[in-house]
């Protein structure tokens, strides 16, 4: 829903990204329809996708690595007109990130990681966006950075009332910042609550928060998963 901020949990593979992608306009949905503020949205281009509001924070950062981060973040307003609202935009970011102001010039390529992501988060920020997809915003970052990054994807939903749709491989982490989650097994959602009563489900204490053993436990369905939800975490 509108201002929510919502998590989807599963293995690799499990089809996250490419939900995301989906939405994007970027992998076409094989069956069914996407929509948004009540009109479909799944035969449109990304580009179009973009002007409605929707703009993703790609796994892997994806940066323009021989743009400079001020080019980064301009390539974020590429559709806008409204330049005195992007400049306002653009000041907020460095408020956010205020790295980002010291490497103004510097060539994306040569950013950190975390850098890197701060910098994509804010060119998706820079599109005005109603919704952000977020796939994996954790991966390679060191531990004080996720938590920066956290800390950041919290403000932007509670301060500025953005939709945040998140895939994070971290179950711990997202489901501390998100109040509800979906559990998406092979294309498919299998589970979907609160965050609170998920920490607390014996199944996903299992495969993907680390609390207990397998210890013989069925999976969500029946034992025939076992073996292969085993696999994940080997």
């Amino acid at each position: 829903k509108e201002g929510q901020l919502v998590t989807i949990l599963g293995a690799n593979g499990a089809g996250k990204t490419t939900t995301l992608m989906s939405i994007s306009g970027l992998v076409p949905p094989k069956k069914g329809e996407i929509h948004f503020d009540g009109s479909p949205i799944h035969t449109l281009s990304p580009d179009k996708i973009v002007s409605l509001g929707i703009v993703q924070v790609p796994e892997g950062r994806r940066i323009f690595s021989n743009f400079t981060v001020l080019e980064n973040l301009d390539m974020g307003a590429y559709l806008r007109k409204d330049k005195p609202q992007i400049r306002t935009d653009l000041d907020y970011i460095f408020e956010l990130f205020p790295i980002l102001k010291e490497r103004l010039n510097q060539s994306g390529g040569t950013l950190s990681g975390g850098e890197q992501q701060m910098t994509v988060v804010g060119r998706a920020l820079m599109t005005s966006p109603k919704l952000i997809l977020l796939d994996e915003p954790s991966m390679g970052l060191a531990p004080l950075l996720i938590h920066e990054i956290f800390n950041i994807i919290q403000q932007l939903h509670k301060e500025e009332g953005i939709s945040i749709l998140l895939v994070e491989q971290n179950a711990t982490l997202a489901l501390n910042v998100a109040p509800h989650a979906y559990v998406m097994e092979n294309g498919r959602i299998v589970m979907d609550d609160s965050a609170e009563r998920l920490r607390e489900n014996p199944d996903i204490k299992d495969f993907y928060l680390g609390m207990t053993d397998f210890g013989g436990r069925k999976s969500f369905r029946d034992v025939k998963h076992y073996k292969r939800r085993k696999r994940w975490l080997t």
